[in-house]
């Protein structure tokens, strides 16, 4: 059987080979695994942003209930704050110092000595968990009140 002349291709070709589907593919793959640790990293320093503002807010309203009054709050109730949240889903924690029986629940830098002599205010940061020295595990990621309102911050970066 005779061969029939093939036709010469006339204008563009349309669509990608396989080989240009691949390595698009892996160039966005490779962007996206750049992108995402950076992305996260931003969303994590927002949260610690956004928990810093609560904590300045909230310890307004406690020092302007002290000047009006000579008193601290006992609990945040005491000032329409119970119950507020920090950005990771946990609620603030308050203590006040000044009626405390003691020192023990007091937070304390890594000599041990009381960070505040008013009131202690923090949040738990991202792992919900806590202990009063800021040299337990439990403890580095939170954000915290400290040098009665001098620093607010993670209580790693005291």
């Amino acid at each position: 059987m005779p061969r029939l002349p093939s036709r010469p291709r006339s204008g563009p070709t349309r669509g990608f080979t396989l080989v240009e589907l691949a390595l698009g593919l892996l160039i966005m793959s490779v962007l996206i695994a750049l992108a995402l640790p950076s992305y996260n990293g931003w969303r994590e320093r927002v949260k610690v942003k956004a928990a810093q503002d609560d904590i300045i807010a909230i310890s307004a309203v406690i020092d302007s209930r002290f000047t009006d009054t000579g008193a601290l709050p006992d609990s945040l109730a005491d000032i329409g704050r119970s119950g507020k949240l920090d950005p990771w889903g946990n609620e603030y924690q308050y203590l006040n110092l000044m009626t405390a029986k003691g020192k023990g629940a007091a937070r304390k830098d890594h000599s041990l000595v009381p960070l505040n002599s008013d009131y202690d205010l923090y949040s738990t940061g991202p792992d919900g968990a806590s202990s009063p020295p800021l040299t337990a595990k439990a403890s580095r990621d939170d954000i915290l009140r400290a040098n009665n309102g001098r620093f607010i911050g993670p209580a790693s970066l005291y």
